[in-house]
């Protein structure tokens, strides 16, 4: 592959055996993709990119027992010329943010094609960013709506916990999520209850589904 010191090193973490299968599928044959096999979670995962020389990572979120996000961040910490493409089902633009700002290299949702799979690992091992069309079209609408809308007041980090709260998580929950600390999102929400004059959880999700942070 042009620009390129050789072939993409890739291994796949999923927990679902069929979408590993799938994937494997739709790289094989590939010249440029050396394809090292694949984990079933998290410390898996770590466990073999300890022996495997590996340029890129496939890397589903959600996971029993260790989250998607966290085994990212640990491969960064570890491994920090190891690229992540996430590969999910989840395309809330809070989520695809909160990832692209932690590191993620590439997002890719599970209903994209061959060929926007292919392309996403291609730009990635070239060391560019890519996000599928779908996450893309998604933070824009975001942002033009968020931006545009009632929450202009809101800062990013404020419209990423208003988004997890509309999901109904809990602070511990949002802290992990966005690793800080469950104090730190009590504050944030006090704060965003002041911008957006509201006084309960029930009004803000209203917000939140009216401005398109969930649906």
């Amino acid at each position: 592959m042009e620009g390129t010191a050789g072939p993409a090193r890739v291994l796949i973490c999923d927990d679902h055996r069929i979408v590993i299968e799938g994937v494997e599928r739709l790289l094989a044959d590939v010249p440029w993709i050396d394809y090292l096999g694949s984990a079933t979670n998290g410390p898996e995962l770590l466990a073999r990119l300890e022996h495997a020389a590996a340029d890129l990572v496939l890397l589903d979120l959600n996971m029993p027992g260790m989250e998607g996000s966290e085994v990212m961040q640990q491969i960064k910490q570890r491994w920090p010329s190891v690229k992540v493409i996430i590969l999910t089902m989840e395309d809330g633009p809070a989520m695809v943010r909160h990832l692209m700002d932690h590191g993620a290299d590439g997002y890719v949702v599970k209903t994209s094609g061959r060929d926007e799979l292919l392309h996403a690992v291609e730009e990635v091992h070239k060391g560019r960013k890519h996000y599928s069309k779908a996450v893309t079209e998604a933070l824009l609408m975001q942002r033009g709506a968020t931006r545009s809308g009632k929450l202009g007041a809101l800062s990013d980090r404020e419209i990423e916990v208003l988004g997890a709260l509309a999901e109904g998580l809990t602070n511990k929950e949002i802290g992990d999520r966005l690793f800080i600390s469950p104090r730190t999102v009590d504050t944030h929400r006090t704060n965003i209850m002041k911008k957006l004059a509201v006084h309960n959880v029930a009004a803000l999700v209203r917000v939140a589904i009216a401005a398109g942070l969930v649906r």
